[in-house]
């Protein structure tokens, strides 16, 4: 390809909307181009490399047994509202009327679409085991469009579903996607981490997710550097410690003027805020919940709402407190009546906690559960952090920001049971089938392959998924033999059938360097004056500091070797 027929401008400035290193360098390059809040256009250099991401996952794919298919993106709301997830994940949904009005769903996955298929086409265990796949659009009205291609409202997605007879057939089925997509990735030149994860929306009995370790990530990956322990913070669980634990005494009211904060109780009182519970007031599909947890943990907002079984969790506004006739800074679970109690498994690591005194300016000392006050669930809410202390050894976690590009779940029976999707067994009895779900996002991971693969210049492309394997730069064109023979170069390495890049303008040498290192193809071959008294081009990694001279005479042979090996 010619650089001066390719569609797409590079741009010198950094775009003001870019809020990560991979949506700004996709934007510089000229790669993608953003048309609404989390829709994009992909132009012809990123659209070759997701067709060669695409083309590894495929072929993954069928190695691990999966058939591909393709399924609709237009779905009735009905198989969403069979399922349950019609609630769950109503404003994710993007929904719509046709003429005889009714209401049809963009597809943001597949669960309900391919259950009905194995519903109507699986009969007999002999049909058993069977994974279909497919590379398709889908659509999720994300609250928050961000980082360019990492979170979107339409994006391209590899969803596959495995179908089997027994708990060992679906740990084999869940086994080889996981080795599939540790393929993938390793063949896309990409580090990634499986981590425990919560199943959220799609549900089943539990996940892993595959993370690409980067700072502008979103995700925390929380991990044990002795026994190897590494899970989501979402998911993560800790030893939570025991604190002072000496005899319980008798409540004791004591004034706290002004003191409103675990902050500035701890400090007015001296002691450790893992000696106090503090209260966090949320409101779960309507209903007000009264949490409490030991002052010196977070509350992990996704483990809280497994333990409600909630559609919707945010915090409690000020009205919705004062209508509960809590005192906001003083809010204790003691002697509370009518309100929902969550309380935090570590209300039992210590005793005599100071809580607050449900009145102002007044907290209670001396707290200790169960003895003074109840709660309706009592479990594990907290939030792991780097820095606590693993459950298995004992050793202090560590944590990394990263990108989630890729999701693994066991869903057991949850879909096949709502949708009748049964086989007929050995025995001749009925039994419903047990699937799994394995989700990979093809823009997500062309954008966490930049967020990896990166320096100031700009994108260093691992070779498999570039979307050249060369940049060829000729200088000094004018007066000169170079643009001759970059022209019969050119022509020669096509013919060869490597990929290449042909920077044909009349541009100065800076401007074209530049460019070669924006863009980030793994090769550039240059050509001047100077390499031609030598009757050799210039060749240089991208990745390398250090370039070489290679003879004209038989470049694309020598080429093809350099790429051959680099690929090993």
């Amino acid at each position: 390809m010619r650089l001066t027929k390719l569609f797409g401008k590079t741009q010198r400035e950094i775009p003001a909307e870019a809020d990560t290193i991979s949506h700004q360098l996709l934007l510089r390059t000229g790669m993608i181009s953003q048309l609404a809040a989390g829709v994009y256009s992909y132009l012809p250099l990123a659209w070759r490399s997701l067709k060669k991401i695409e083309d590894i996952v495929r072929d993954e794919m069928n190695k691990a047994g999966g058939q591909e298919i393709t399924m609709p993106v237009l779905q009735p709301i009905e198989l969403w509202q069979k399922s349950g997830r019609a609630q769950s994940m109503e404003k994710t949904l993007f929904t719509l009327n046709d003429r005889r009005e009714r209401t049809m769903a963009l597809g943001p996955t597949h669960e309900e679409v391919v259950t009905v298929l194995a519903a109507h086409f699986i009969q007999s265990y002999r049909d058993l085991p069977l994974t279909l796949y497919q590379i398709q659009t889908k659509f999720r009205d994300e609250p928050r469009p961000r980082g360019g291609l990492i979170r979107v409202r339409e994006f391209t997605m590899k969803d596959a579903y495995s179908f089997d007879i027994d708990e060992a057939g679906v740990e084999k089925s869940y086994q080889s996607m996981l080795h599939a997509y540790e393929n993938i990735y390793a063949r896309c030149g990409l580090k990634a981490i499986l981590v425990e994860a919560d199943s959220g929306a799609i549900g089943g009995k539990f996940s892993h997710e595959f993370i690409l370790p980067t700072e502008s990530g979103e995700d925390t990956v929380i991990s044990c550097p002795k026994c190897g322990y590494t899970a989501n913070a979402e998911k993560a669980v800790f030893n939570k410690g025991k604190v002072k634990n000496d005899k319980p005494l008798p409540i004791e009211e004591i004034a706290t003027p002004e003191m409103k904060t675990i902050e500035e109780l701890v400090k007015f009182l001296k002691i450790p805020s893992s000696q106090t519970l503090k209260a966090v007031l949320y409101a779960a599909d309507g209903k007000f919940i009264f949490v409490v947890i030991r002052g010196d943990l977070p509350v992990n907002e996704i483990k809280l709402k497994n333990a409600l079984h909630c559609q919707d969790l945010r915090l409690a506004t000020d009205a919705e407190v004062t209508e509960q006739g809590i005192i906001a800074g003083s809010a204790s679970p003691v002697r509370l009546k009518g309100i929902k109690v969550v309380a935090d498994d570590s209300v039992n690591s210590g005793t005599n906690f100071v809580a607050g005194g449900n009145k102002p300016d007044t907290h209670i000392k001396n707290v200790n559960y169960p003895r003074d006050f109840k709660a309706d669930v009592v479990t594990d809410i907290a939030l792991a952090q780097a820095n606590d202390t693993c459950a298995d050894c004992g050793t202090k976690f560590v944590s990394v920001k990263g990108i989630e590009v890729g999701h693994i779940f066991v869903l057991g029976t949850v879909y096949s049971t709502k949708f009748g999707a049964n086989f007929i067994d050995a025995n001749g009895a009925s039994q419903p089938i047990l699937m799994g779900c394995y989700g990979l996002g093809m823009g997500r991971l062309l954008a966490a392959a930049i967020e990896q693969h990166h320096d100031d210049k700009g994108i260093i492309w691992p070779l498999p998924i570039a979307p050249y394997q060369i940049y060829l730069c000729p200088l000094y064109r004018d007066g000169t033999k170079v643009g001759e023979v970059a022209e019969k170069i050119y022509e020669e390495l096509e013919a060869a059938g490597l990929e290449v890049l042909f920077d044909d303008r009349q541009e100065s040498p800076g401007v074209k360097f530049n460019d070669a290192d924006l863009l980030g193809m793994p090769l550039r071959i240059t050509i001047s004056p100077r390499t031609l008294e030598k009757k050799s081009v210039e060749v240089k990694w991208r990745s390398e500091k250090e370039s070489s001279l290679l003879p004209i005479e038989g470049l694309a042979h020598a080429l093809k070797q350099m790429i051959a090996k680099k690929s090993i």
